[in-house]
């Protein structure tokens, strides 16, 4: 029996398992062939189900795009809470880094351009840039914050630091080297990031 008379014989799939298996097939699709492969037509095609289903749930393929790379990324870049937020930190950002970069095991290479290529087209996509803050970057960073908060409140950090600014210098410089790219993205990077952070650049 084909899958297709399976599922008529099954009923209507639950919203949830449609929209799952929509953004399964756009970031198939995004991280194998970028983000002007995200279409409504193919990933509705991919997915097996309806252009119409997309236009109502997306106001457009960048936004289906960035929800995407999420649900993709989410599971690798878990912030960590061991009451050390040296080694929480530094095993964050040498996930992110790892996410960048490579994906360990997987055939895939790491999903740099793929992110890159997202924030080159959110500066003149609206709703994909909305999309990628929203369900991506704003998350992260909230994620980021409340790390850093706790780590205040146990007085692993100084009482009077700007915390967005913290964050700020730890991704941010990622994504400079990641956009820019004058020097590597490692590992490496991450753990000097780390230190160089929370160490101070003045002298004792």
């Amino acid at each position: 029996m084909s899958e297709t008379a399976q599922r008529r014989g099954r009923g209507r799939r639950p919203a949830g398992e449609v929209r799952e298996g929509v953004l399964r097939a756009a970031a198939d699709l995004l991280l194998s062939e970028g983000i002007k492969a995200v279409t409504f037509d193919r990933v509705a095609s991919a997915a097996g189900s309806s252009k119409m289903t997309l236009y109502k749930w997306w106001p457009s393929a960048g936004a289906l795009a960035a929800e995407a790379y999420f649900a993709h990324s989410e599971h690798q870049l878990e912030f960590p809470d061991t009451g050390d937020i040296r080694a929480d930190l530094t095993a964050q950002l040498r996930s992110f880094v790892r996410l960048l970069t490579h994906e360990g095991e997987r055939t895939r290479e790491g999903t740099g351009s793929v992110l890159a290529g997202l924030i080159g087209v959110a500066q003149t996509d609206p709703e994909l840039s909305a999309a990628f803050s929203e369900h991506y970057s704003a998350p992260r960073r909230a994620l980021a914050v409340a790390a850093f908060e706790k780590a205040r409140d146990r007085g692993q950090l100084r009482a009077g630091i700007d915390l967005g600014i913290l964050v700020d210098q730890l991704w941010g410089a990622c994504y400079n080297r990641l956009l820019i790219p004058d020097a590597p993205l490692t590992e490496d990077y991450a753990v000097a990031l780390v230190n160089n952070a929370l160490d101070g650049a003045a002298a004792r």
